[in-house]
């Protein structure tokens, strides 16, 4: 079988910004239902009957499907075609979406919301892939930090989003709206979009590719079942160990086969380690502190999911200007990779540590804090992703893309359960009772006095938890940084 020849060359694919508007576009459909359920969570009680046992997995089905599947989807777009899986993922989505806003039951909805992770695990690995392809190496930086600025837009849009929807139509809207988006994307890829696949053509990983998925949704599902069963449960036991052991059978099968999905010997680069460790970290810290805060805005300060939507964006929106208008790649370009990330994830922790002590002074002070988070993020996450992109061959570029997922999905999964695991230990010890969810001693409290001092106990948690996201994001700006450092002066370790 004969391969396409790659599409990039020294000036790049001549309709590349238009190619790269067209992948982030399929890129903006998964991102806004990653969080464009959770405000519709209390039609859906109503409306479908559904318990809160349905809810977790009407939202879960999707990350968990997704965030398995990401290397695998992967390495079949670097061996069948980019393109191809592309509009794959789309059709995929759209399907999956048709059928989520048509749903009348429970069961149905969460089969449907599996079946889009299906097409979310291939329009998200593609979707980089291509734009690594399409342009020429000088390019790549911005192109990067574009798609990353996306990334940020759809994360912010999806509840303000949601909540529109919602005030003028019924649940379902919010998957049908999908459908316009992803046809449309679907038509500029078939026109637009070049094919490019891997010219060796290596054998599937059949086995590589099964280890690899069971692995990460086992690991993804004992991260997610942590804060609400405990760490030392059953339920959380079971799935860490099958995930630890055969995510280790995966490591050693790779190690041992002539064509593997995920080649082991990246890991013995400094430049691709310190991006890896430096992407966890950011997602951990960003991901788990975001996800607390908009708790703390609703349940604390009574706003309604649409207002706190409004109120977090300035972080999506410093990115997105940041990004759009070029400014973070050149501050990249003049400051160099190491550097740029080691000096993004400082200022990062400096937002967090703004929100750690003066979100109780009022929104003045979670407003500094979300525009440093989105400025050093604006900076540090394309920097990041586009060294993990570049230390992996280019005809591995949809693996190399599988990797930049896999990674933040662990990462923001492991912030949410950490952090979320340090609010809770000072919110039940602050109230003095077993671990309790705050609506529900909201719930039971039989005087002002005792509303505040709850209150006051998840705002002493919150801040807590944002003390620790700030210190391990400041702890992978610099592994990252000395270990890129190091790469670019002695190569590989």
């Amino acid at each position: 079988m004969t391969a396409p020849a790659p599409v990039t060359v020294s000036q790049g694919h001549p309709q590349r910004w238009l190619i790269l508007g067209v992948i982030c576009l399929a890129q903006l459909t998964v991102l806004l239902d990653n969080t464009i359920l959770n405000v519709a969570i209390p039609s859906l009680t109503s409306e479908l009957g559904a318990a809160t046992s349905d809810i977790q997995w009407m939202i879960n089905a999707y990350s968990l499907v997704q965030s398995g599947l990401l290397l695998t989807a992967g390495s079949a777009a670097d061996r069948y075609g980019r393109k191809k899986m592309l509009a794959a993922g789309l059709v995929l989505f759209g399907v999956g979406s048709l059928v989520a806003g048509l749903a009348d039951s429970t069961a149905q909805l969460i089969a449907a919301r599996a079946g889009m992770g299906v097409g979310g695990a291939l329009l998200m690995t593609t979707t980089l892939a291509v734009a690594m392809q399409i342009f020429a190496p000088e390019e790549q930086p911005r192109a990067i930090g574009i798609w990353a600025a996306v990334n940020s837009l759809g994360f912010a849009t999806g509840p303000l989003l949601g909540g529109f929807m919602l005030n003028h139509f019924w649940w379902g809207a919010i998957f049908l709206i999908n459908l316009p988006v992803a046809a449309l994307a679907l038509v500029a890829v078939v026109i637009l979009v070049p094919e490019s696949r891997n010219p060796c053509g290596d054998r599937p990983d059949l086995l590589g590719a099964l280890l690899s998925t069971i692995g990460m949704a086992s690991l993804v599902f004992a991260i997610i079942s942590g804060p609400e069963h405990g760490w030392t449960s059953g339920r959380v036991l079971a799935p860490a160990a099958v995930a630890v052991g055969v995510l280790g059978a995966f490591a050693w099968w790779e190690s041992r086969i002539p064509h593997p999905m995920l080649d082991m010997h990246f890991f013995r680069d400094r430049r691709f380690t310190g991006a890896v460790a430096g992407a966890v970290l950011i997602t951990f810290g960003m991901g788990g502190s975001l996800f607390l805060l908009t708790q703390h805005m609703q349940f604390v300060l009574g706003y309604g999911p649409l207002e706190a939507g409004l109120r977090t964006a300035p972080l999506a929106l410093m990115i997105v200007a940041l990004n759009f208008t070029g400014v973070a790649a050149k501050w990249s370009a003049r400051l160099g990779t190491p550097l740029s990330i080691g000096l993004g994830m400082a200022v990062m922790a400096a937002g967090l540590l703004s929100i750690a002590t003066l979100t109780g002074h009022g929104y003045p002070g979670t407003l500094l804090g979300l525009v440093l988070i989105g400025a050093g993020a604006a900076v540090a996450s394309p920097a990041m992703a586009h060294a993990i992109m570049s230390a992996i061959p280019p005809e591995k570029a949809g693996v190399g893309a599988g990797i930049n997922g896999t990674v933040a999905e662990f990462g923001q999964g492991l912030g949410v359960a950490v952090l979320g695991a340090v609010l809770n230990s000072r919110f039940a010890a602050g109230i003095s009772v077993a671990a309790v969810s705050l609506p529900g001693a909201l719930a039971e409290a039989g005087s002002g006095a005792e509303r505040a001092r709850i209150t006051d106990a998840f705002a002493s948690g919150l801040e807590s938890s944002q003390m620790v996201g700030a210190v391990a994001v400041l702890l992978g700006g610099v592994v990252a940084g000395v270990l890129l450092r190091r790469a670019e002066r002695g190569g590989v370790a």
